[in-house]
């Protein structure tokens, strides 16, 4: 009994010295906190639109919060109905803003259509729709960069086209020239274009990995770039099991001033709307070097979402989620580091 009092008490105080939230509050479709984009999205499941409307409008020449707002309304549109996105598109047929949106909400469409498994379980039929929509969004993707020229988050999304659609590497690097000459530090457009260069899709482990340390190089802090090396690593190492990894895998002192570049990173991107994501993948992989403590305070900040890499890309993410955080935070506890 007492024994059983003493495993209580320390959950309990786990609990409370490090604030993790009761598992029945998870959020699985954003990476973290932000009470002006939710209420947005829960007024768009409502019918609203000028809510939407008015969130990219405040966004204004804040690329990478367009782009990460942009995403996240057509998402909704894609999955949970679109007839907010048709109403704002009738009532403003000329207003950029709703063109966007409903032309990433096809690109988002089209990677539902094709579904998540691997190419070998995906019918011909799925190929078909997602081949089909892709060249429509295409189309879409380029009336919206004409209306709004200096605007990156269309060629930004187009590369998810491009990564369906297998462009030749030249045409890729083309487009990509094409956004960064628009806005050289934009997160997504460099987050969708490792995808690209990795070798599940149209690269190499080499290829995503030179990309990444180059962009990092550049990147001036607070971008977040340099959390790329961090995904090029996981997209390699990812094929192996991570969870058969040994310690010494996570624990070179490349892998560890990797995440040290990060963490500065993270420090000086207060306002950057991706911060959320950095902080998921940060805290796995403080966890996997044994920083607990450290780790611990990234999972503070965004505890209850778990739309984040690398849980995202698991069976069962919110299963990995809540393993991984468990960790951490008895980590922390009982060997206080």
């Amino acid at each position: 009994m007492l024994i059983l009092i003493s495993i209580g008490s320390l959950a309990a105080l786990g609990w409370l010295r490090y604030g993790l939230l009761p598992l029945r509050l998870l959020n699985t479709r954003l990476p973290g906190p932000d009470l002006v984009l939710q209420r947005t999205l829960k007024a768009a499941g409502e019918g609203e639109w000028k809510s939407a409307a008015q969130l990219l409008a405040d966004a204004g020449r804040d690329w990478d919060r367009r782009a990460y707002y942009a995403q996240h309304l057509s998402h909704s549109a894609a999955h949970d109905g679109d007839a907010w996105l048709r109403t704002w598109t009738a009532a403003r047929p000329e207003d950029s803003d709703a063109a966007l949106v409903s032309a990433c909400a096809r690109v988002e469409h089209a990677w539902k259509t094709r579904g998540g498994q691997r190419a070998s379980a995906t019918s011909s039929e799925q190929f078909e729709g997602f081949h089909r929509e892709l060249l429509g969004a295409r189309e879409d993707l380029a009336r919206v960069a004409a209306m709004n020229p200096e605007d990156p988050t269309p060629l930004a999304k187009e590369i998810w086209v491009a990564l369906g659609l297998g462009y030749p590497m030249d045409t890729t690097r083309s487009l990509w020239g094409q956004v960064t000459e628009r806005a050289p530090h934009i997160y997504s457009a460099h987050f969708g274009t490792l995808q690209f260069m990795s070798k599940k899709w149209r690269g190499s482990h080499t290829q995503a990995k030179e990309f990444a340390a180059r962009a990092a190089q550049d990147a001036p802090l607070g971008s977040l770039l340099k959390l790329l090396p961090l995904n090029a690593w996981y997209e390699e190492h990812e094929v192996f099991a991570e969870e058969r990894l040994t310690s010494d895998a996570f624990r070179s002192r490349h892998l560890i001033a990797l995440v040290d570049a990060a963490l500065e990173d993270a420090a000086a991107a207060e306002s950057h709307p991706e911060l959320p994501s950095a902080r998921h993948t940060l805290a796995y992989f403080l966890l996997r070097q044994g920083r607990y403590k450290e780790s611990v305070a990234q999972f503070r900040h965004v505890d209850g979402y778990t739309h984040g890499l690398p849980w995202r890309y698991q069976a069962f993410p919110r299963l990995s989620y809540r393993s991984h955080r468990t960790r951490a935070m008895w980590g922390a506890l009982l060997l206080r580091r």
